[in-house]
């Protein structure tokens, strides 16, 4: 088994107006990696706040780039780089509309769905075949915007049980890392 690191990057807008909105949950679950790794994120030269340890006993490279999410792929790219990660080991973990609230989904490459962090990634690494981990946010009500509702914070009824949630995609992604895709998916998989 190769102990070449996996870059894990958590999506999400920088600064406190965003701190607890759906569309930042890869920050959220990120942050929780980066305690079970036991150490904490320094600003690095790519954009990004930057956490490097072992999830599982496996090397890992955990980020949180500090770049709005459409222009996560100049971290995103600056980071593989700069750390030699193939996008096979690249696992961004996001919000995702199409699936409801709380559920999970690890996949390997794809298109973008329409969310900006992801076709911003894509666009700079020039490649989809890297591993996702969409946490569920679900649909917004009504006719509101898609654009408003991911910026916006999670409902009273939705924080009940948010911190089960976001421990249970930080298993998702160790389990990824750790046993591989095929094994998380079973597992994790909704």
């Amino acid at each position: 088994m190769s102990d070449e690191p996996y870059l894990v990057v958590g999506l999400g807008n920088p600064g406190p107006a965003y701190l607890a909105n759906r569309h930042n949950v890869g920050f959220l679950v990120l942050d929780i990696l980066g305690d079970r790794a036991g150490g904490r994120f320094k600003a690095h030269k790519g954009r990004s706040d930057v956490l490097a340890g072992r999830l599982g006993g496996v090397r890992a490279v955990l980020a949180k780039p500090r770049s709005y999410m459409n222009e996560s792929g100049g971290p995103v790219s600056g980071l593989t780089a700069f750390f030699k990660i193939p996008p096979e080991r690249l696992v961004v973990v996001h919000d995702e509309l199409d699936l409801p609230y709380g559920a999970l989904r690890l996949k390997l490459g794809g298109g973008d769905n329409g969310h900006n962090g992801l076709r911003s990634i894509t666009r700079s690494l020039g490649t989809r075949e890297y591993l996702r981990v969409r946490f569920g946010i679900g649909r917004p009500p009504g006719r509101q915007d898609p654009a408003d509702y991911v910026l916006r914070d999670f409902a009273a009824a939705e924080r009940k049980d948010l911190a089960f949630h976001l421990d249970r995609t930080a298993d998702a992604v160790e389990t990824l890392i750790k046993a591989g895709l095929e094994p998380a998916q079973n597992a994790f998989n909704d």
